[in-house]
């Protein structure tokens, strides 16, 4: 179980950091953009990012358990290398304010969410399951991203 609040506490941690640099422009530069009518409600952001955030932790988990499984080292790297990215776009579209490096960062992040899916799937189905629906989020996020990127040149 302290493995699990460890990965709890990682998932949690990264997502504070993105929400601290988020919070630098969401009540200022963020409000100013022109928005596709599919753009969600500021507040749908924290408890949808708070839920992917622990099935992450426990997908994780879960693959992080099988001591043996082959592919264990390479699944878990790929979770990290999503983690990293997923904070990245954070300080990319919300920090530095630039929306077409955004666009291209969360592309790179989707195709690491889905390799990390496929790798936790082949060594346990339940934490690959874990990620379908981060794989959703940010598969619509991806597409409001380019939509921001092209409503505000």
């Amino acid at each position: 179980m302290l493995a699990l609040f460890a990965f709890v506490v990682l998932c949690l941690v990264v997502s504070v950091l993105g929400g601290a640099v988020t919070a630098t422009s969401v009540t200022t530069w963020y409000p100013t953009l022109v928005k596709p009518s599919f753009n969600p409600p500021n507040w749908a952001f924290a408890p949808v990012w708070t839920i992917l955030y622990i099935c992450m932790a426990v997908a994780a988990w879960r693959v992080w358990r099988q001591k043996t499984a082959d592919g264990r080292r390479l699944a878990l790297i790929a979770f990290g290398v999503q983690l990293a990215l997923n904070l990245a776009w954070s300080f990319i579209f919300f920090g530095a304010q630039w929306i077409g490096l955004a666009m291209v960062e969360i592309a790179a992040l989707l195709l690491a969410i889905i390799a990390t899916a496929v790798l936790f799937w082949r060594i346990d189905r339940p934490a690959g399951l874990l990620f379908v629906p981060y794989i959703a989020w940010v598969g619509y996020a991806t597409t409001l991203n380019v939509s921001l990127w092209i409503l505000n040149p």
